[in-house]
């Protein structure tokens, strides 16, 4: 399984390679912000949950999974549905005296605040989450293992990170993200939430529509300038209807202010041409 992980990690830095997208730090560059994978600051993410407790942002909850699954059903039984309780957060200093004696395994859960949690984001404009509509969120697990949320802020935190550009299903988990920034007393980065690239058939692209790893695109003869140019314009316009570009002309052009709000179709056939108008400068 390491090696496999591994091997996927090589795959995307060799594809970040070929397209010329290249990084001043990070894995094979270094930096001041080492190490750069999460699975080597584990001890940083459970430091940082362990703190969040002894500040009162955070606490732990010794609830199995049986318990919350009998609960869910009881609510899905009277047509409800189930969010966290906070069983936990109401416990007795006598009971979690008896609880960590037991040794019973304890989750650490982050303590939503009442009130809104509210954004800008660089595409969709201001967005403001219902705190009632989070549930306290779990964010280490009962073995020690962080969460996702955890890992990504803290370590945005730790190597201060501005800016955080990633796929439209993201921004529901950007509510929670925020309240885990701020909890630390940082500001937050800026979000930029970017339309997801669909299939011809409008579903979410996958090995059904042919290639969608870069670096088989490599292998089948595409110019990584034909693949920058194709996708840059993925979800982006630029001022004026103009197609082809150089990277450098893209690097120029580009503001996250042109990207659209809808989704991107992957079409082959504007790739092939994007790749036929790009070996024709070549030559």
């Amino acid at each position: 399984a390491e090696r496999s992980s591994w091997d996927m990690v090589a795959g995307i830095v060799d594809g970040l390679r070929w397209l010329g997208l290249d990084w001043d730090e990070g894995p094979d560059v270094g930096g001041p912000h080492a190490p750069y994978f999460q699975s080597q600051r584990l001890d940083r993410h459970r430091e940082l949950a362990e703190r969040l407790v002894r500040d009162g942002r955070a606490y732990y909850c010794y609830c199995t999974a049986d318990e919350m699954q009998r609960k869910r059903a009881d609510a899905e039984g009277r047509g409800e549905t189930w969010t966290y309780d906070r069983t936990c957060e109401r416990r007795s200093a006598d009971e979690i005296a008896a609880l960590e004696a037991s040794g019973t395994p304890r989750a650490i859960r982050f303590r939503v605040p009442p009130g809104e949690t509210p954004f800008t984001d660089l595409v969709h404009g201001p967005i403001a989450f219902d705190n009632a509509n989070l549930e306290d969120f779990v964010i280490l697990r009962s073995d020690r293992q962080p969460t996702y949320h955890l890992s990504v802020v803290a370590d945005d935190v730790d190597m201060a990170i501005t800016h955080v550009v990633r796929g439209d299903d993201h921004i529901s988990n950007a509510p929670k993200q925020v309240l885990l920034y701020q909890a630390f007393g940082v500001t937050p980065p800026a979000f930029a939430h970017v339309p997801l690239i669909l299939g011809p058939d409008k579903k979410r692209l996958s090995k059904r529509h042919g290639a969608t790893s870069v670096m088989e695109y490599h292998r089948l003869g595409y110019l990584p300038e034909a693949m920058v140019n194709f996708l840059a314009l993925l979800g982006w316009s630029p001022a004026n209807d103009r197609e082809l570009f150089s990277r450098d002309e893209l690097v120029a052009a580009f503001t996250l202010e042109g990207i659209s709000g809808g989704n991107a179709v992957f079409n082959p056939e504007k790739l092939d041409w994007f790749n036929q108008q790009h070996i024709a400068r070549v030559d």
